[in-house]
């Protein structure tokens, strides 16, 4: 049992230490601007939800790049294309680092996972395998079946619940859960899902009601003390998930060595786990129980919440912009007709249909401050010089609504994108950056908006959508790592009478 009196020694040396690194800086002529700090917490106190919207005011007053000391780490916050591409193309290997929080020790399998690994040899294994396993051209081609036979089938959900071919009131992010967890269920582990019990413990299981930062990675003396039980509620939710993926992989190591006749398997049948699996036996020194669970982690959080969220906010504004939605179901009658469904293979011949989602990641990008990078070594940003152990933090939020950068940023205009649809990253400018930019960009933005896409396009092509009332669908955002809804999406629907026969036989 610590007593009171070693609380106050550990406050005052913490105290003392946090004061000198702060008087230390100042003197650094240097640094980039930053708030007036308060002792021992920095600049803590100034930080309010949605965080976002809190450093696009702070940068208004200290420019778009400034510093911030939040306990005894230091953060750099930039809101520029150009601060972005100084610090992701010119300092790229420089920031090609993660900062380490209590949660991603818990959490990252011993950091064998992919976006919190530091940046070495392990991590370009990693990237490397998840690329040819997942996000290559040969495997988005591979699973696309899998994609399309899922919104299909969600679409087909979605139509049985009409009656009398009336319109009818549905809350689409249901739907959206429902798509992207049987797209990763499947993609990862085979399986299908059983019924809305399964998608409550797949929720808890990889989306438990803990943050990612908090404040004891600020202040470690909090960690030290076990404040409010934190490290100890993670540490029980990891038990929990791995206890989980534990089960999952031994039944597919059963499946697979109970195949005794060697009956061959089509490559499209094959999953993650089970590939990975193979690969074990090559290369077990690498390829871990460690790396296939936190592979399997990475596909459920990175890959679901993402894209549903971005589903919501497109409908959400087509529905807000009845004429931009006519025009992307005119594009989309125009290219597939109404003899049969849109396939993933349309995609690329739906120019609007990509203006239109890559619109919705401008106004509503998928992680609106990107994943914080980690300073390796001091650099200059800007002409101030940032020193080693920095932590990066971009806001994609207001990079994307900025009015020197966007005309008309608030506004919903898709054809802003036209003639931009066949630029590279570069070619955006560091402009915009939904997924981030540099090495350690989302490897995921191939396989999200192919699924994105499938699902609005065709969702559009076989139901007339319009809002639930005269007023605006609300926008309003809610609070965590991802960008969601405050509200979830209702709206009324019925089936286009063109597309009535097709949807029947679904």
């Amino acid at each position: 049992m610590v007593t009171v009196d070693l609380y106050r020694y550990i406050a005052l040396f913490l105290f003392i230490f946090l004061i000198t690194k702060l008087v230390f800086r100042r003197h650094n002529q240097n640094s980039p601007p930053s708030p007036i700090s308060l002792p021992l917490i920095g600049h803590l106190h100034l930080l309010k939800q949605p965080l976002y919207q809190t450093l696009e005011t702070l940068s208004l007053k200290h420019g778009p790049i400034f510093s911030l000391q939040l306990g005894c780490r230091t953060y750099l916050v930039v809101s520029s294309p150009s601060a972005v591409q100084e610090c992701l193309a010119k300092n790229d290997v420089v920031f090609a680092n993660r900062p380490r929080s209590m949660a991603s020790d818990i959490f990252s399998y011993s950091y064998t996972n992919l976006v919190l690994a530091p940046y070495g040899q392990l991590w370009r294994n990693l990237r490397k395998l998840t690329t040819i396993e997942l996000f290559s051209q040969i495997s988005l081609k591979k699973f696309s079946k899998v994609r399309e036979e899922e919104v299909s089938s969600i679409v087909g959900q979605v139509f049985k619940r009409i009656s009398s071919g009336q319109s009818q009131k549905v809350q689409l992010n249901q739907f959206f859960s429902v798509l992207m967890f049987s797209i990763m269920m499947r993609i990862s582990v085979g399986k299908r899902l059983t019924g809305d019990e399964q998608i409550e413990e797949l929720k808890d299981t990889f989306f438990p009601s803990l943050t990612l930062t908090t404040m004891c990675d600020y202040l470690p003396i909090l960690r030290w003390i076990g404040y409010k039980g934190l490290q100890k509620k993670m540490i029980k939710s990891q038990n929990k998930r791995d206890e989980f993926l534990r089960r999952w992989i031994e039944e597919i190591r059963r499946k697979k060595t109970g195949n005794t006749e060697n009956v061959p398997v089509s490559e499209e049948e094959v999953t993650l786990v089970e590939r990975l699996l193979w690969l074990q036996e090559s290369d077990p020194e690498f390829c871990s129980e460690d790396v296939i669970k936190s592979l399997v982690v990475v596909i459920f959080i990175a890959g679901t919440d993402t894209s549903m969220n971005t589903m919501e906010w497109a409908m959400s504004l087509l529905l807000n912009h009845p004429q931009v939605l006519e025009k992307l179901r005119k594009e989309i009658d125009c290219h597939v007709g109404h003899g049969r469904l849109l396939r993933e293979s349309d995609i690329p011949k739906l120019p609007y249909l990509r203006c239109v989602i890559n619109e919705t990641l401008r106004l509503y990008p998928v992680v609106p401050l990107l994943l914080p990078h980690l300073s390796s070594e001091g650099c200059t940003v800007g002409g101030y010089y940032i020193p080693r152990g920095t932590t990066l933090m971009v806001n994609a939020w207001a990079i994307h609504r900025d009015p020197k950068v966007w005309d008309e940023p608030t506004g919903f205009k898709p054809e802003r994108f036209e003639g931009m649809i066949d630029s590279d990253r570069e070619g955006f400018n560091f402009k915009f950056i939904p997924f981030g930019v540099g090495r350690r960009a989302c490897p995921g933005e191939g396989m999200g908006f192919r699924t994105v896409s499938l699902a609005v396009g065709m969702l559009i092509h076989c139901f007339d959508w319009e809002r639930v009332g005269p007023e605006m669908v609300d926008m309003g955002q809610g609070l965590g790592l991802t960008l969601s809804k405050s509200r979830p999406l209702e709206a009324f629907y019925c089936p286009r009478r063109t597309m009535i026969d097709l949807l029947t036989r679904l």
